[in-house]
């Protein structure tokens, strides 16, 4: 298994989980490559449970990628997560409307990003998923929540 495949499946599996803490349904989570893409999770429009602030809940999913990823290999692989962290970057100027608030604002959240997949539960879910990934490729949103609500179950 190359590292490149687990990194992906990590990356995506941070994704995921994130979506789903922040009410947000997923449709399919994947690493199988794409024409400008390692891996996919699809997240489906539309909230399961309502946020306070929605504009923060999409850079927290954004980052969670890259965070995962990071939190897996002791360091952040800007060049993959280059699309997401454009994106991030125009939620943020949206939000603050300069360059210098919008720059910490993202470190904000990429903390609070860090912090969330910090917690044992969340951590065990982010595994499971991409140890899915790694040996199936893609899984069912319907199996990321199973495997969130598993550990959230075995940790509380």
């Amino acid at each position: 298994m190359s590292d490149t495949r687990s990194l992906t499946a990590y990356h995506e599996a941070g994704h995921a989980v994130m979506a789903l803490l922040m009410g947000r349904s997923i449709q399919k989570v994947s690493i199988i490559p794409s024409q400008n893409r390692l891996g996919s999770c699809h997240i489906q429009k539309g909230r399961a449970k309502q946020v306070q602030d929605k504009l923060e809940a999409e850079i927290l999913i954004l980052l969670a990628g890259m965070a995962a990823e990071g939190r897996k290999s002791g360091r952040y692989n800007l060049q993959g997560a280059s699309q997401d962290l454009q994106a991030v970057e125009k939620l943020a100027m949206a939000r603050s409307g300069n360059p210098r608030q919008a720059s910490k604002l993202v470190h904000k959240l990429l903390d609070k990003t860090q912090h969330l997949l910090a917690n044992k539960a969340t951590w065990t879910a982010v595994k499971v998923i991409a140890e899915e990934l790694i040996e199936h490729e893609s899984i069912s949103g319907r199996a990321a929540r199973h495997h969130l609500t598993l550990a959230q179950n075995q940790n509380s």
